[in-house]
């Protein structure tokens, strides 16, 4: 850039003048144009009533170059220099390749002190090194590129928006611009034109807006870690590990949760969801769901009606928030999952030789929107198989379809292997997820492990078809004793099991119908007894009065055993069961 040149083209300067001169309207020049000599007018012809008006103008601009003009009115003559030393931004002129100081306007000086001229930049001006611009200055005096750094701070506090603008030498330099040896510093390459903006109000409102968003994402973190499980419960049955992480800084923190219950008979509940919505709101809606679902699994109740109730519930606590979740159930005695999905992504499971199965249906949609009738599935997790339930941040990506996410999942469960931390660590760096990934992730992963030799002697089943009226009785405290001391229990132990099947037992003799069985299951931790039959009617404890004959049987296996509960079973029907906990 030409610096003379580029001060004529500013408002208020000679030529600026001129220009906008000759930018007047046309008409109006056509009909005050002088006549060209000797031409006079027409014959006959009169002057008419403007003639005087234009005769004032050209007696007014007699004798002024055109140059000078800018309509009725003249403007100052000012110089490049007297207009930068108006500007209030900051400006300031270098040249040569040491940037020697050719001009610092007033507000310069004010912001930084007065400079002297023909000194270096890098001598006399610490605050260009300050903001980081020699270099930049360097380059910029190379390339003949403007370049512009944004809200640099000094040490003052202030901070600046400095552009470096290359300059041509300008022709009769003044004596500020020539070194102390008195040679013209244009000669050594030109300078550089440096404009800076006082952004210090905007940078601190900049910062304060971050310093808000970053508490308000450590509060929603905080909030959303303190709301799930700070410990997982371990089943007898199953080897589990989650993990959750949240987004990164430029993400708001999401409602993924997970969550496992210990539903009581070996039997275990799986739940993972995803709050569509970030921040606090979120979290809070997320604890909320979770708190649910908890209340409802303690009912026993199948996958789907507990989705039914939790939809419900979603609907009342804020409309406008859109939930995902699916619930699972987990019975050993059975080796398989028994789920319900709300809009939820499908549980992967991998068999012990490395094949992937994906849930499918059934599937309904998000939690909140009401009016669906959810349903249950089913699919096998025998023992050596591992399950993945997960949010929908391990697998979406915005450049991919979502089915393309779960498909690259299915490949990294495939060859998972270890424990389940292990698994869950491997999928989270397989799929890509980084400390700034943009979404929260949760991992809930599930093993049913294979039992061989010593570690397979603790765990043991044994059932009882009931037939044959009152005399079942007997003939399953006889089937619990030979049972029990095969198990080689302690005879106190084996005592309170034989009371606890034969009352419970005879409470479904009496209150139930066939087909009735009596199971025995035992693990590393604990005895459990439960007693199946035909009638949906559940038991329930009562006071029974001195002189009732009957009424005490559930009463004598709640005192007795460690816990106790009964649920419907899906083909119409109950089952009552108690634990005791083994001696350590």
């Amino acid at each position: 850039m030409n610096f003379t040149r580029w001060s004529a083209r500013l408002p208020g300067t000679r030529r600026a003048a001129a220009r906008d001169d000759r930018s007047s309207v046309p008409a109006a020049r056509a009909e005050y144009a002088r006549p060209e000599p000797g031409a006079g007018p027409a014959d006959g012809d009169t002057p008419k009533a403007s003639s005087g008006a234009s005769a004032d103008i050209s007696q007014e601009t007699a004798g002024r170059p055109a140059d000078r003009l800018s309509g009725p009115a003249l403007l100052e003559d000012l110089s490049a220099r007297e207009i930068l030393g108006r500007l209030p931004a900051l400006v300031a002129l270098v040249h040569g390749p040491d940037h020697r100081i050719a001009y610092v306007n007033d507000a310069y000086a004010a912001a930084f002190g007065p400079r002297p001229t023909g000194a270096t930049a890098a001598e006399a001006m610490p605050e260009l090194d300050e903001l980081s611009l020699l270099p930049l200055m360097d380059q910029v005096l190379r390339s003949g590129t403007p370049r512009t750094v944004k809200s640099r701070k000094v040490r003052s506090g202030n901070s600046y928006t400095v552009t470096c603008t290359p300059v041509a030498t300008p022709a009769g330099l003044p004596a500020s611009g020539r070194s102390r040896n008195g040679r013209d510093q244009g000669s050594e390459g030109g300078g550089v034109l440096l404009y800076a903006a006082d952004v210090t109000d905007h940078a601190e409102a900049a910062e304060r807006l971050r310093t808000s968003e970053r508490r308000h994402r450590e509060t929603a973190v905080t909030l959303q870690r303190s709301l799930l499980p700070q410990e997982l419960e371990q089943p007898d049955d199953l080897r589990i590990a989650a993990t959750y992480q949240p987004g990164g800084t430029d993400a708001a923190v999401g409602g993924d949760w997970y969550d496992v219950i210990t539903l009581g008979a070996g039997r275990t509940a799986l739940v993972i969801g995803d709050v569509m919505g970030r921040g606090v709101r979120a979290a809070a809606v997320m604890g909320q769901l979770r708190t649910a679902v908890r209340a409802y699994a303690r009912l026993d109740l199948p996958p789907h009606e507990v989705l039914q109730l939790l939809d419900g519930l979603a609907a009342e606590i804020d409309a406008s928030q859109i939930a995902t979740c699916a619930y699972a159930v987990h019975d050993p005695n059975e080796g398989r999952l028994v789920y319900a999905s709300a809009g939820h992504l499908p549980i992967l499971v991998r068999d012990q030789d490395g094949t992937v199965h994906r849930a499918e249906d059934p599937t309904g949609p998000p939690l909140g929107t009401g009016g669906w009738i959810h349903t249950s599935g089913t699919i096998a997790l025998p023992p050596g198989s591992t399950a993945v339930l997960y949010t929908d941040g391990l697998v979406e990506r915005r450049s991919e379809d979502i089915d393309e996410g779960v498909a690259a999942l299915e490949r990294a469960l495939s060859g998972a292997n270890g424990a389940p931390q292990v698994v869950c660590d491997r999928l989270i760096r397989s799929l890509g997820v980084t400390a700034e990934h943009d979404d929260d992730v949760a991992v809930l992963v599930v093993q049913h492990p294979a039992r061989t030799g010593t570690n397979a002697e603790l765990f043991h089943n044994a059932s009882l078809d009931l037939l044959g009226g009152i005399e079942a009785a007997p003939r399953a405290r006889a089937f619990a004793t030979g049972v029990l001391t095969s198990w080689r229990f302690p005879v106190e132990l084996c005592d309170l099991g034989v009371l606890a099947a034969s009352e419970l037992v005879a409470n479904s003799l009496q209150h139930g119908i066939p087909p009735m069985r009596l199971g025995l299951r035992r693990t590393d931790r604990r005895l459990i007894i439960e007693v199946t039959d035909g009638d949906d009617h559940l038991p329930r404890r009562r006071r029974a009065e001195p002189a009732d004959e009957s009424g005490r049987g559930i009463s004598i296996v709640a005192t007795i055993a460690s816990s106790w509960g009964s649920r419907r079973t899906p083909g119409g029907g109950k089952a009552v069961w108690c634990e005791f906990a083994l001696p350590r």
